[in-house]
Order: C-alpha cells, then structure tokens, then sequence
C-alpha cells in the first residue's frame, strides 16, 4: 500500500475545508429561515433538528481538516509524524460525511413542507443524490 504524501493531505484538506464551509455556510442560513418561520409544526422542528446537526457536522469538519492543513504545511512549529494525522482525519470524514447525508435528509424533507406530491419527488431527488455520491466517493 502506498503512503500517502503530506502535500496530498493538505491539498484534500484545502478542498474538504472549502466545501464544508460552503455547505455549513448554506444549512445555517437554512436555520436562520427556521427561527424567523411562524410555523411551528412537527416537520419544521424535524428540519431544524437536522439542520443544527448538519451545521454543527460540518463546523467540526472544518476545524479537523484545519488541524491537518496547518500540520502538513511547510513551517509547522512542530514536528508532524503519519499517526499525527488519524484523530483528525477520522473526526474530519465522519462528521464531513455525516454532515452530507444531514444535507441530503434536509433537501429530502423539504418538500413534504409543501405536498405529498412533492414530498416524494425531493425524497427521491435527495436518495439519488445519496447514491451518486457513494458511488463517485468509492
């Protein structure tokens, strides 16, 4: 098995830090929505819930990865080892992928907001979605 390089580290973590900013970035003006809504029914506080789960899935995601840019940049203070990397980079993917199937669950909810009609077809949009990514992630 290969090593994989620090440079390729700290180009993955650019990347994952990006999008998840992007992504937590959106889902807290999701929640933003929420708390100013006079609709206070069940399915609102379902899409809250998992709102506040995603932003804060994401939010650790970007702290984690941060730690393995800082560390696998040159000029880190300290001297960084592979195994340095593991907690960081397992808090980092869990919770970037938990905060994209949080995503998905949002997108997927949505539309039950407005019909059953629409409930299913975001539904549907939303596992497809799930799909492709598993499949272009493996």
């Amino acid at each position: 098995m290969t090593e994989i390089t620090f440079e390729y580290w700290n180009k993955l973590a650019d990347q994952i830090i990006m999008i998840s900013s992007l992504l937590g970035g959106f889902t807290i003006a999701v929640i933003a929505n929420l708390l100013v809504s006079e609709v206070n029914t069940r399915l609102f506080k379902n899409i809250m819930i998992v709102s506040t789960l995603t932003a804060s899935f994401f939010l650790i995601s970007v702290f984690a990865w941060t730690n393995i840019l800082m560390m696998t940049t040159i000029g880190y203070p300290s001297k960084v080892i592979e195994s340095d990397l593991l907690l960081p980079r397992i808090v980092g993917a869990i919770s970037f992928f938990l905060g994209i199937i949080s995503l998905i669950t949002i997108i997927s909810l949505a539309g039950w907001t407005k019909s059953k009609k629409m409930g299913k077809y975001t539904t549907a949009v939303g596992i497809f979605t799930l799909i492709l990514i598993l499949i272009m992630l493996t």
